[in-house]
């Protein structure tokens, strides 16, 4: 779906990878934010507790990299419809360490900041809610044609799956009564030159 939000915590060992990834359809807004929890409040976070990560589109596109971070933000509008990979990478140590990270990820309708929208606009609740409504009716409708579109191209494959099975079909046909002629023809010969026929 186009409106989800991604909200997560996950602990991940030093040098171990960790990706996670969402099906995000073209042109919808996408943000997100990651930081590592710090182990022991009040204190600075050790040197153990860093980050290298990477943002990439279904096709390999880079849309953020942070080397070796404690906290970060991305967003960026989906260029193309597919599996979007975020990868977390936590540098090897010894002895190994354990970073835990908050990891929040929105597209979609749930991407925007109503808060800001309310505060810029300086508009009533019912506004905003009405503003809310529209953007979701919105979503709905270009999930909608993304579906149709999705279900015309269904609908060529198995056409065109069922054309090849059925040429398929046809070759093989064919091929078998060329064999069991080529066999008839095979025997007779045989039995015409030992002169059983």
């Amino acid at each position: 779906m186009s409106i989800t939000a991604e909200s997560m915590r996950f602990d991940l060992q030093s040098g171990q990878t960790k990706c996670i990834s969402e099906d995000i359809k073209s042109n919808a807004m996408t943000v997100g934010k990651y930081s590592i929890v710090n182990p022991s409040e009040g204190n600075p976070l050790p040197e153990t507790h860093r980050l290298t990560t990477r943002v990439t589109s279904p096709y390999g596109n880079n849309h953020h990299h942070g080397n070796l971070v404690e906290t970060g933000n991305f967003a960026f509008t989906a260029a193309e419809a597919g599996d979007y990979t975020a990868c977390f990478w936590a540098p090897d140590h010894k002895p190994p360490a354990t970073v835990t990270i908050d990891f929040d990820w929105r597209y979609g309708l749930h991407a925007k900041d109503w808060s800001n929208v309310a505060k810029k606009g300086q508009i009533e609740g019912m506004e905003l809610e009405l503003k809310k409504l529209y953007d979701t009716v919105l979503s709905i409708h270009d999930e909608m044609f993304y579906l149709r579109e999705r279900e015309v191209e269904m609908q060529e494959l198995n056409r065109s799956t069922n054309t090849k099975m059925a040429g398929l079909s046809f070759l093989s046909l064919m091929i078998c009564l060329s064999v069991a002629g080529l066999q008839l023809w095979h025997l007779k010969t045989f039995f015409q030159r030992k002169k059983l026929l």
